[in-house]
C-alpha cells in the first residue's frame, strides 16, 4: 500500500490547479511543422502542361469549402495531439489517420483543380502536402519505437501500410495526380524497369554474397591477407559512383568486342553490365567485413567443444561458426540491399536500365513527375528492405518475442 502511494506521489493540495499536460518536445518540433505547412506552404501545385511553371494553390483553395475546413481541422487536430505527452498508441493512430487524410486529400484536390475535359493540366503535391508527410511520417516513426513491437510486430505494421498503399493506388484516388498521370503513360515501362531495377538490386547482392563470404572466410583466417583485401575494397569505396561506372565503359566494351561470346552473354561497355560489376563491387566490402565480425564474434569455447566433438573444420565451420555469425551476415546484407537499391538509380546514366532512367529523363526534360516516377519507387523499395532485414537479424539473435 505505502509503495503505491509512493508511486503516486504526493498527494495534491485542496483547491490547487490541476497539473498542466506535459509537452512532448519532438511533437511540439511536428506540430510546429504541421502548422508551418498549413499556413505558409501552398497544399498544391497547378501547372498548365507537365513543364510550365507552377501556380501555388494554398489548402483552403485546393479542395472545395467544406472538404478544406475539415480536412484543416483534422490535421490540426492531430498536431496538437502530438504536442502533449500522449501514449504512444494515441499518438500512433492520430498520426497514422492523417497520413491517410493526407493521401485521400491530395487526390481530391488535384480532382478539384482539373478542368473538365482537360488532359493537360498537371496537379501536383505542394510543399505543404510534402512537409506534412514527412511530420506525421516522423510521428508514426517515433510512435512505433515508443512501443517498441517485436520483428513481427514490425513487419506486421509494414504489411498494414503497404496495404494502405495500394489500396489508394487500386481505388484510383490518386489517378488525377501528375505523377500517377505519367505512370499511365508509361506502365509498360514503368513495370519492366522496376523488374530491371529489382534485378540489378538483389542480383548485385547475390554475387556479393557468392564471392564475399568465402572472401571473408578466408580473411579470418588469415590476418596478413584480411588487411590486403579490406584495404583494397576500402580503397574501391573511395571511388564516387558515377565515376565508377563510366571507368567500366572502355575495359568492358574491349571485352565485348574481343572475346568470343562475350556480347551474346550481355556484356558492353553500356548496358546492365557495368551497372552490375559496379554494384558487386561496391557490395563486397559490406559482405566481407560482416562475415569477418560475425565470425570473430564466436567464442573460443564454441569452438573447443566442437573439436572436442571431433568436428572436422568443414563441419565446425558449417554447423556452429557460421549460424553463429548470421547476425552479422544479415546485417552486412542489410546495408548493401538498401546501398545497391539506391546505386542502381545510376544505371540508368550508362544504359543499364531500371528506375533510374525516368530520374534522368526527368531531369534532362525540366519535368519534375518523372523524376518522382522513379524516385519514389526506389525510396520506398529500400524503406521497406531496411525494415524487413532489420526484422530478420533481430530473429536471427532470438529477439522475436512479443513487444
Amino acid at each position: 500500500m505505502r509503495a503505491r502511494e509512493a508511486e503516486r506521489g504526493p498527494p495534491r493540495a485542496r483547491g490547487s490547479a490541476p497539473a498542466r499536460p506535459a509537452l512532448d518536445r519532438l511533437g511540439l518540433l511536428l506540430a510546429a511543422i504541421v502548422g508551418c505547412a498549413l499556413a505558409l506552404q501552398p497544399f498544391a501545385l497547378a501547372r498548365p502542361n507537365r513543364i510550365a511553371a507552377a501556380a501555388p494553390e494554398f489548402l483552403w483553395n485546393a479542395l472545395d469549402p467544406l472538404r478544406a475546413g475539415l480536412a484543416g481541422a483534422a490535421f490540426a487536430a492531430a498536431a496538437l495531439l502530438l504536442a502533449f505527452r500522449n501514449p504512444p498508441r494515441l499518438r500512433l493512430a492520430a498520426a497514422a489517420a492523417a497520413l491517410l487524410l493526407l493521401g485521400l486529400a491530395s487526390g481530391w484536390s488535384a480532382r478539384h483543380l482539373t478542368p473538365p475535359g482537360n488532359a493537360y493540366i498537371r496537379v501536383s503535391p505542394g510543399g505543404g502536402a510534402w512537409l506534412m508527410l514527412l511530420a506525421y511520417a516522423l510521428a508514426v516513426a517515433d510512435a512505433l519505437a515508443r512501443l517498441r513491437l517485436s520483428p513481427l510486430g514490425r513487419l506486421g505494421a509494414l504489411g498494414i501500410a503497404a496495404a494502405a498503399l495500394v489500396l489508394l493506388l487500386w481505388s484510383g484516388a490518386w489517378d488525377p495526380i501528375s505523377v500517377m498521370r505519367e505512370y499511365a503513360s508509361r506502365a509498360d515501362g514503368f513495370r519492366r524497369e522496376l523488374r530491371v531495377h529489382a534485378l540489378l538490386a538483389l542480383g548485385s547482392l547475390a554475387a556479393a554474397a557468392i564471392v564475399g563470404v568465402p572472401l571473408g572466410i578466408l580473411c579470418h583466417r588469415s590476418p596478413g591477407l584480411r588487411g590486403l583485401v579490406l584495404g583494397g575494397l576500402n580503397l574501391l569505396q573511395t571511388i564516387p559512383s558515377m565515376a565508377l561506372f563510366g571507368l567500366l565503359i572502355v575495359p568492358l566494351a574491349w571485352v565485348a568486342i574481343n572475346l568470343p561470346g562475350a556480347a551474346a552473354l550481355g556484356i558492353a561497355g553500356i548496358g546492365p553490365a557495368p551497372a552490375l560489376i559496379a554494384l558487386v563491387a561496391y557490395a563486397l566490402l559490406p559482405v566481407v567485413s560482416a562475415t569477418v565480425t560475425g565470425l570473430e564474434a564466436v567464442p573460443r569455447a564454441v569452438r573447443d567443444a566442437a573439436d572436442g566433438m571431433g568436428m572436422t573444420g568443414r563441419q565446425r565451420l558449417l554447423a556452429v561458426e557460421l549460424p553463429l555469425a548470421l547476425p552479422a551476415l544479415l546485417a552486412g546484407v542489410r546495408i548493401v540491399l538498401v546501398q545497391n537499391i539506391g546505386l542502381a538509380v545510376i544505371a540508368g546514366l550508362v544504359g543499364g536500365g531500371g528506375l533510374g532512367t525516368f530520374v534522368f529523363q526527368g531531369i534532362s526534360q525540366t519535368a519534375t513527375d518523372l523524376v518522382l516516377l522513379g524516385a519514389l519507387p526506389t525510396v520506398a523499395m529500400a524503406f521497406a528492405a531496411a525494415i524487413v532485414l532489420d526484422a530478420c537479424v533481430e530473429l536471427s539473435r532470438g529477439g522475436g518475442g512479443a513487444a
